[in-house]
């Protein structure tokens, strides 16, 4: 098994996001000796921004690209060859004004590439990157799970969307909420989701037992 673990929190160790997505990473490791992890921190090296050059070139025959248009679509192609290697990919987000950071935006905007990870046909848009299991850790200030705010949680439906899209439904969800409620919530938080990642892993641990 190869696991793709992708950190795009600006808040460093302070990042519950991290902290979360880097213990599930660790310890679907550990249920699976032979599994190689692949992390790629967003923050200490993020993607640029698509650009002209980006737009362009992705649809240049290679040959005929420019210098500028090979590095940037070359950027695209090695964090494609992450996505496509990986069985389990774990991707983690600071809930940034009611969406995703823009680090992971980046990130989408590099994977989500006609021909590539989606193609157009007779029947419509169809995902070409399948076989896949994704979780998404989401630590958030507010609670935006349940309740009156659940409207204002643009980022687990854009994620769950795009994905989809890209032909990745199996998603699984692991939420940090209400860290900016006070240590006690942050303690609870934290619990909530250590016990859900402790159950994945056990799960995991045991499909690993049968399959042996």
């Amino acid at each position: 098994m190869s696991i793709l673990l992708v950190t795009s929190s600006p808040r460093g160790a302070a990042s519950h996001s991290t902290r979360v997505a880097t213990d599930l990473a660790q310890k679907l490791l550990a249920a699976d000796p032979s599994a190689k992890l692949v992390v790629h921190d967003l923050v200490a090296n993020p993607l640029p921004h698509i650009d002209p050059d980006y737009a362009t070139g992705i649809y240049t025959p290679a040959e005929a690209r420019s210098q500028r248009q090979a590095e940037v679509v070359g950027v695209s192609d090695a964090v494609l060859d992450e996505l496509f290697a990986a069985d389990t990919i774990i991707l983690a987000t600071g809930f940034i004004n009611f969406n995703i950071s823009s680090t992971l935006k980046s990130w989408i905007d590099h994977v989500a590439r006609s021909g590539k990870t989606f193609a157009y046909g007779e029947n419509g848009p169809k995902g070409l990157v399948t076989g896949k299991k994704v979780y998404i850790v989401l630590a958030s200030g507010g609670i935006y799970s349940e309740g009156a705010a659940v409207q204002m949680d643009h980022a687990i439906p854009y994620l769950r969307g795009v994905l989809a899209f890209l032909g990745m439904t199996d998603v699984e969800v692991i939420r940090v909420e209400g860290v900016g409620m006070g240590a006690d919530a942050v303690t609870a938080a934290l619990a909530k989701a250590t016990a859900k990642v402790d159950a994945i892993a056990a799960a995991a641990a045991d499909q690993i037992a049968v399959a042996a």
